[in-house]
């Protein structure tokens, strides 16, 4: 019986160290996370963005929304001025417009 335990621990240290590898990176790849290799450096993926690609199109993104909060909070400027002005002047500004 002691012989058998003997053998399993060594067996146990060598084969606990590469499934628990193969699990992380199991888990890791199926919910997007990158994959490691045994080193410890990341594998990147073939239909993956690199990151500076990705930075590039997300701070384009961001550019694009901010010019449009900017144009939107300018319309709202000008409504709440409307709303909030008497009518007799908003219509003699209307008029001068024609």
């Amino acid at each position: 019986m002691s012989s058998s335990i003997g053998l399993l621990i060594p067996l146990a240290a060598i084969t606990v160290g590469p499934t628990a590898w193969a699990f992380n990176n199991w888990v890791r790849a199926r919910h997007g996370y990158p994959i490691e290799t045994k080193k410890g450096q990341l594998v990147s993926r073939d239909g993956d963005l690199s990151v500076n690609r990705q930075t590039e199109l997300l701070k384009a993104e961001n550019d694009k929304l901010h010019g449009q909060v900017s144009r939107l909070e300018e319309r709202l400027a000008v409504l709440e001025r409307i709303a909030t002005d008497p009518a007799e002047r908003v219509s003699r500004e209307i008029d001068a417009l024609r």
